[in-house]
This record gives C-alpha cells, sequence and structure tokens, in this order.
C-alpha cells in the first residue's frame, strides 16, 4: 500500500519567541537551513513523496517557501480554519476517505529515524496504529508508553511520578495510522490524539502498537535545546551533515565567506557563505555562523547561533544565545537569550 506523509508544522513555538512570533517553529533554521525543508528531504530518501503540510501559525512563510516543491515531491497544503490539536490535525490534513496509510510526524521535532523500518514493524505486527517511541532516562517531563511482550501498548502513563511505571519509553512524535483509524477522530473541533485518540483506541481494542525507534531525537522548542541541537551537530552526535567545506578539525567555512586573518576561530565553528568576521573578532567555541552575517572588530560570539543577516557590533559579546535573521546588537554584552530585530 502505498504511504502518504502528513507534518504537523502548525504550531505556535511560543517558548522560542520572539524568534517564532511570525515563522512557524519546524521552519527554524538548523545549520542555515529550514528544519522542514530537511524533514522532507529526509522523506524522500525513504521514497516517500506524497506529503501534506499540515499548518496554521506562520502559513504564509511556509507556502512561500515551498512555492515550489522539491522534484519529484508531490507536496500539499491542509491550512487548518482553527486550531485544532493533533488529531483534529490529522484528520483534516488526511482530507476525505484516504486509502493510504498514513506515517504522521510532529514536524518541530529533529530526528533521525528508520521510517523504513517503522513502517515494517507496523505491516508485520497488523497494526492499526503504531507509535513511535523513544527511550528516555526521565519519562516524568513526557508521557511514558507501557508495552506487552509483542509491544502491543497497553498503558499510556501522563507524566508519571516516581514508582508509577517502569517504562522509560515515550512517544516520540511519530506514528502510522491506517486509513481506517481516521473514523476514531471527531471532525469540526480540536483533539488530542495523545491525550485522548490513543486512549479511547485502547479502551475498544483497536490494535495499537509501539516501535522503539532508534536514532538522534530531540524536540527544539526552547533555546537550551536549540542549542544543543548544534552543540550536537558540530561535535558529531547528531548525524545530520555539515556541508561546508571543512578548513581544520571541527572548522567548516563557506568558499565565500570573508575571515580576517586576524580574527580567531576556536573550533568547533560554522561560517555560512558571504559571511564576514572582521580583525580582532573571536568565534567559538561552538559557534554558528549564518549566511551573510558580519561579526566586527573586536566582537566575541560562543556558544550561539546566529541566523542569517545578523550582526554583531565591534566590541559586542554574545554568549549562549541565539540571534534572528537581520538582527542587530551592538555595546557590551548579551548572554542567555534570544533576540529578532534591530536592537
Amino acid at each position: 500500500m502505498a504511504v502518504r506523509a502528513i507534518l504537523l508544522a502548525g504550531g505556535l513555538g511560543t517558548r522560542l519567541h520572539p524568534l517564532t512570533v511570525e515563522l512557524p517553529k519546524p521552519m527554524v533554521p538548523v545549520l542555515g537551513k529550514p528544519w522542514l525543508s530537511r524533514l522532507i528531504e529526509q522523506l524522500v530518501t525513504f521514497g516517500i513523496t506524497d506529503i501534506t503540510l499540515s499548518l496554521r501559525h506562520g502559513k504564509e512563510v511556509v507556502t512561500n517557501y515551498f512555492r515550489e516543491p522539491p522534484p519529484g515531491v508531490r507536496l500539499r497544503f491542509a491550512i487548518e480554519p482553527e486550531p485544532l490539536g493533533t488529531g483534529g490535525a490529522i484528520r483534516f490534513a488526511a482530507g476525505p476517505d484516504p486509502d493510504d496509510t498514513l506515517l504522521i510526524l510532529n514536524a518541530d521535532i529533529v530526528q533521525t529515524f528508520d521510517f523504513q523500518g517503522l513502517l515494517d514493524f507496523h505491516r508485520s505486527q497488523d497494526a492499526q496504529v503504531t507509535i513511535g517511541l523513544v527511550e528516555v532516562a526521565d519519562p516524568s517531563a513526557y508521557g511514558a508508553v507501557e508495552l506487552d511482550m509483542s509491544n502491543r501498548v497497553t498503558r499510556f502513563v501522563e507524566k508519571p511520578r516516581p514508582g508509577e511505571t517502569e517504562s522509560r519509553l515515550v512517544n516520540a512524535g511519530v506514528y502510522v495510522f491506517n486509513p481506517g483509524v481516521l473514523s476514531w477522530i471527531p471532525e469540526g473541533r480540536a483533539v488530542s490524539v495523545e491525550r485522548e485518540t490513543f486512549p479511547s483506541l485502547l479502551r475498544e481494542g483497536v490494535r495499537v502498537f509501539g516501535h522503539a525507534c532508534t536514532g538522534y531525537w530531540k524536540d527544539i522548542g526552547t533555546r537550551e535545546r536549540y542549542l544543543q541541537l548544534h552543540r550536537d551537530i558540530l561535535e558529531g552526535r547528531c548525524p545530520i551533515a555539515v556541508t561546508a567545506p571543512t578548513r581544520g578539525p571541527a572548522l567548516w567555512q563557506a568558499d565565500d565567506a570573508q575571515v580576517s586573518p586576524l580574527a580567531r576561530l576556536i573550533p568547533p565553528v560554522y561560517i555560512g557563505p558571504g559571511a564576514i568576521i572582521e580583525e580582532g573578532a573571536l568565534v567559538g567555541p561552538r559557534a554558528v555562523v549564518g549566511a551573510r552575517c558580519v561579526i566586527s572588530k573586536g566582537a566575541r560570539v560562543s556558544e550561539s547561533v546566529l541566523w542569517d543577516g545578523a550582526r554583531v557590533g565591534a566590541g559586542t559579546t554574545v554568549h549562549h544565545s541565539v540571534i534572528g535573521f537581520a538582527t542587530g546588537i551592538g555595546g557590551g554584552s548579551v548572554e542567555n537569550v534570544l533576540l529578532a530585530g534591530w536592537r
């Protein structure tokens, strides 16, 4: 049976404000490229080319970016008329009478899962729903999922207290649905697939299975997690490829970037196309400098990500922060912040 992907990309991303006031969270750049674009490329490597984007917040940003879909991809947009929750968004995006197996992803989670292995498991178990799971050290911030010996889901434990469950498997935001399961999701209202749909399916004896996925997994919804993602990429813990030319160990620099011989780079560092690093500047460690950024004389940037077009004024220090598109800062220092707009 054919597979169609639904990417849930309409969330508000409030914990990344002001960067995501207008920008949908799945569109935040990962090494200068929107994560949503990288996710679509990932799906294509598994032969999944029929993709629907479920949108609401910042929908124009997404539709404008993907005005020309990637080659060979059938890309559809489902724009929610009102907030519908995860379940309602899935039902709305699937459209009337779908007959494909549905691979559903929370598009704001960075992962490197084997989707083919997940689909193969779903089919081998004759499952109606398969939930992708990841193992965490402490499930109390998530919802633990308990399985029987055949990997069939037996119970959900939301934000478990110590001793409430032995399971350390949590919902990874990746699902496989047989199309008939959509009839269990009410139309025209907000529905939480996690809190409403899945528990009701268990009560009715629907075949819901869990599959432990391996690979990298991180929700990038906070400044710390977003910065940690980039540290993991630069230090080799996340297998997202760094495509810029290598200038030394853990030092990547685009060919047309201009780095003064009197500047100092402390790896790991990524410098994007057209960036300018002036004399006396200190960049790194664990710094990502986007395309066309300018780091002026004597400025210091460390443990930070600068989005395309950001400018750091002379003598300014940036540490453990994310600086938004075309945002200029100058004078003094900034630390542990998210910044957007001229300052």
